[in-house]
């Protein structure tokens, strides 16, 4: 039945839904933060981690009930088969929507650990959201350009360190780490701009992803490259929850975290290169991929009508 409402009316719903929801948890996550910031005991802040992390989980959950309440989206999901809440997990998707986030959730919730990604520092004030993602360790990243580390040389690294520290806080309980590798969302532009060698992508940026893999390599036992396709176009945030995206592919690949991977980025030039070359050919298999989908589902269309 509601599946079956305009979609202007959807996504008016799901909008107001989304908003009251989060909000809902907000005292919860209070109580809970409480615990973990003032409380000088090891074992009650882990568990306060626990619990908030269980609240993340369920909100996502039911998120992801009301979305299929509503919308009629045919979901095509394959790689998720064997993975384990108990292990670390690093993702590599690929970056065209805030839908993308949607789509995660929707592969990944309760299959792997909580999912957690690196946000623009200005998404911190973000109301209530800013203070959510705090609260559970979610990292944020302040990129400085290349003018200002010019002016400001003694910047250089901060953002960097502010990495490592953020992954020091995933060692106690699994996690998924989101790298957006491209660093933002592709558009057509971008991608002209950019002259990028690949279709689909952009550009992927390996420094981050390395550093990542550094300061937890050890720990980490795999690494999902995450493929997101939108067959009949990539749609924005709203037009998502009007209803508008017919059909999303998530196809996962996992990965070794071999030995290979991990070493000095910055410092080794041989261990440099070596890296950007396994993710340039990471990347060039994923916009294969892409490009494989696009064409089945187009002669699918095709016969179909």
């Amino acid at each position: 039945m509601l599946r079956f409402l305009p979609g202007f009316l959807k996504g008016t719903i799901l909008m107001i839904f989304l908003v009251v929801h989060t909000v809902a948890w907000v005292p919860f996550i209070i109580v809970a933060s409480i615990f973990k910031y003032l409380v000088p005991v090891p074992a009650v802040r882990r568990g306060a981690n626990h619990v908030l992390n269980w609240i993340a989980l369920t909100w996502m959950w039911i998120d992801n009930a009301a979305f299929s309440l509503f919308h009629r989206t045919e979901w095509e999901i394959q790689g998720v088969e064997n993975l384990n809440v108990r292990e670390w997990y690093l993702l590599l998707p690929n970056h065209q929507s805030w839908v993308d986030i949607f789509a995660l959730m929707k592969a990944f919730c309760r299959k792997i650990p909580m999912l957690k990604f690196f946000l623009k520092w200005e998404l911190a004030w973000v109301p209530f959201l800013g203070f959510i993602w705090k609260v559970l360790d979610f990292p944020f990243m302040k990129r400085y350009s290349r003018e200002t580390l010019m002016k400001k040389p003694h910047l250089k690294g901060k953002d960097l360190e502010k990495t490592r520290k953020a992954c020091e806080k995933f060692r106690d309980i699994p996690v998924a780490i989101i790298n957006f590798v491209e660093g933002t969302r592709f558009t057509p532009a971008k991608h002209k701009k950019q002259k990028s060698p690949y279709r689909h992508l952009l550009k992927p940026k390996a420094g981050g992803i390395a550093f990542v893999l550094g300061a937890m390599g050890d720990q980490l036992n795999r690494i999902l490259d995450v493929t997101i396709v939108y067959p009949g176009g990539v749609v924005s945030f709203w037009q998502f929850l009007c209803g508008k995206a017919k059909k999303i592919v998530v196809r996962v690949r996992d990965l070794p975290v071999a030995p290979e991977l991990i070493g000095d980025y910055f410092n080794d030039k041989a261990f440099k290169e070596g890296f950007q070359h396994w993710l340039n050919e990471l990347w060039a298999h994923k916009d294969n991929e892409i490009e494989e989908i696009l064409r089945r589902e187009a002669a699918s269309a095709a016969v179909a009508e």
